[in-house]
């Protein structure tokens, strides 16, 4: 359980003063930090505010009390007055949030800005409601002040300290190549999601060089950061083909990796952030072409169509390769020289980048003397004939209708050309060895 709560002084005294000047009766947020691994300790980095709803309604509010006519008197109207959320709109402020973080920062909860007999007057179990809707969309987080079971809440230390000053950066370029063959009934989502888990084996049992130098458990930081790693992988051996098989998934691109290392944090701690920032990037970019692909009101007919056509791509109707980009991710500068993530489709700019980022994150609009870093190409999947790509693979191809439509053309003109001439090369060995044998056998009856 956490005892004690670190927070980053300069961003929690400066949304306190916010907060007391506001004239709202109440308020809520995410609380972005870390849980230490090792610790019984928590850093909060920063406390993100819940917009408003799409209608403008805000996600926390007073809800009050019908009247009661038996109570003698009444009380404060405070006094009476329990928190309403949005749940479903907290849980999708977490979603958003947590798709921004970089390694080492996750959501790590929620923060409440309400009178203490508001707060009283609110039911344990709708505190817990919002907590497991926030949990869920935030895997890494875990409530360790709150029961989940009965929402009650237990007390813990809280210290201001200079968190992001002391933050480390440690940061990657990852290169990756994956070849899975596809079954025919396999849906889209489910084909790009086996391929990212095939990765996740690959990274996680990947060793890390960090400035050149290979990891090693128990490592010591006695570097200045930032810090440049490499993660080294096994050689991969090409898929046979096997049966049932509809084509073959090409997903290859990089990644750009980037987690951060807090004060008296393990080096293990960080680099296991980033690997999973590798992976989590990879996820949120599948997320966001399954959303827009979902996504009715989409007004960008031209990336509208782009997801909806990969979303919807049949793998036994294909016939020549299809291929798709992924979201590429661009950093942009947070707090304290700390950066936060997004992702750009092929029609989009870094001005709708900040634009979201303004409205999920609250962010501000002067970065000071850092600017957006572009540091990625684009990942592409492609999806093409398993038949085409594996060597030796065409003797094995069943002869289901079209399939052999897919080498047509030069290609295949040249195989029937090939087929043609060995047929006619073997027909005029044979007749050489007929005439051969004659001549022998004349030969013989002559001599004897």
């Amino acid at each position: 359980m956490v005892k004690t709560v670190v927070g980053e002084e300069a961003q929690l005294k400066a949304l306190e003063e916010t907060l007391s000047a506001s004239a709202s009766p109440a308020q809520m947020g995410l609380i972005v930090g870390k849980l230490s691994a090792s610790s019984d300790r928590a850093l909060a980095y920063s406390l993100i505010p819940t917009p408003p709803t799409d209608s403008g309604a805000p996600a926390c509010s007073l809800l009050r009390a019908a009247p009661n006519p038996k109570a003698a008197k009444a009380a404060s109207s405070d006094a009476s007055s329990s928190l309403d959320f949005d749940v479903d709109w907290v849980a999708e402020h977490a979603r958003q949030v947590s798709r921004m973080l970089l390694g080492g920062m996750t959501v790590i909860g929620i923060y409440i800005w309400a009178s203490e007999a508001s707060f009283k007057a609110t039911s344990p179990a709708v505190l817990s409601q919002v907590l497991r809707a926030v949990s869920q969309v935030a895997p890494l987080w875990a409530c360790r002040i709150c029961d989940m079971s009965s929402g009650r809440l237990r007390p813990c230390d809280f210290k201001n300290s200079k968190l992001l000053a002391s933050l480390q950066t440690f940061r990657c370029t990852y290169n990756f190549e994956i070849r899975l063959p596809v079954v025919q009934a396999e849906p889209f989502k489910k084909v790009i999601s086996k391929a990212i888990s095939h990765l996740t084996k690959q990274v996680q049992n990947a060793k890390a060089l960090i400035d050149g130098v290979l990891f090693l458990d128990g490592m010591d930081n006695t570097l200045e950061g930032p810090h440049n790693v490499e993660f080294l992988v096994p050689f991969k051996n090409n898929l046979p083909a096997e049966e049932g098989v509809a084509g073959l998934l090409l997903f290859a691109g990089s990644v750009s990796a980037l987690a951060y290392l807090g004060p008296k944090e393990s080096i293990a701690e960080v680099i296991s952030d980033l690997k999973l920032d590798i992976i989590t990037s990879l996820r949120s970019r599948l997320d966001i072409i399954l959303d827009e692909a979902d996504d009715d009101s989409t007004t960008n007919n031209l990336e509208n169509s782009l997801s909806q056509k990969a979303t919807q791509v049949v793998f036994h109707e294909l016939r020549v390769p299809y291929s798709f980009p992924f979201p590429r991710r661009i950093l942009i500068p947070w707090l304290a020289g700390s950066y936060i993530c997004d992702y750009l489709q092929q029609s989009e700019t870094t001005e709708d980048a900040m634009e979201r980022c303004k409205e999920v994150m609250s962010l501000e609009a002067d970065m000071g003397n850092y600017s957006i870093v572009e540091p990625e190409s684009a990942s592409a999947a492609t999806l093409g004939s398993f038949w085409d790509v594996v060597p030796g693979a065409l003797s094995k191809a069943p002869s289901e209708p079209g399939l052999k439509e897919m080498n047509s053309g030069q290609n295949g003109s040249r195989k029937t050309h090939g087929s043609s001439f060995s047929i006619l090369m073997a027909f005029v060995v044979l007749l050489i060895a007929v005439l051969v044998g004659c001549i022998f056998t004349l030969s013989a009856t002559l001599m004897t």
